[in-house]
């Protein structure tokens, strides 16, 4: 059973605990840590993104950010995001290497294997600048199908269309963006 802590909203701590089903089931806010993976490739710069598994409980098999994950109790965004990196995607990392772009507050409604999913997350953002071969990638096949490159800014344009099958927000790739000197903040 995973445990989460339980979080205000300015992502700190309350000092409660919930295990991941219910804080789904119910809406309780905690916290989640994302890492896109960016590289420099013959004058364009492309985004690693994930494909999910089609077991998981949301969103299976879309493309989504390159790893992300649960924060669990007790653990801070850095050290869980080093973590979902290594499970993930088999990937070491530093924390200096993680590049802090944003955070975004959300709550999104679904349903998920004919289940209620409430979904009330505070999610810190992060660049990881790495040129990584995705066929030297350990991918945890419980989390991760496969993994793919993609010019980031047709990535942006496909996930604003929905022509790419993706459960990605497309104002997180703003923040993206904006955090890695992609583009100006508007």
């Amino acid at each position: 059973m995973e445990l989460l802590d339980i979080v205000d909203q300015n992502a700190q701590p309350i000092g409660l605990t919930i295990d991941r089903d219910t804080a789904h089931a119910e809406g309780i806010r905690h916290r989640t840590s994302h890492v896109w993976i960016l590289r420099r490739r013959g004058g364009c710069v492309e985004i690693l993104l994930q494909k999910r598994s089609k077991t998981k409980d949301s969103f299976p098999g879309c493309y989504d950010i390159s790893s992300a994950g649960h924060i669990p109790a007790g653990m801070d965004f850095v050290p869980s995001a080093l973590r979902e990196l290594k499970e993930e995607l088999g990937l070491d990392a530093q924390p200096a290497e993680l590049h802090y772009c944003g955070q975004r507050r959300f709550f999104n409604h679904k349903i998920f294997h004919d289940r209620p999913f409430l979904d009330n997350q505070i999610s810190n953002v992060y660049v990881l600048w790495k040129d990584v071969r995705p066929e030297d990638l350990t991918l945890q096949e419980c989390e991760v199908e496969s993994v793919r490159w993609m010019d980031f800014f047709d990535c942006m344009k496909q996930v604003r269309s929905k022509s790419l099958p993706s459960c990605i927000v497309p104002e997180e790739l703003d923040i993206v963006a904006v955090g890695a000197g992609l583009i100006r903040e508007s």
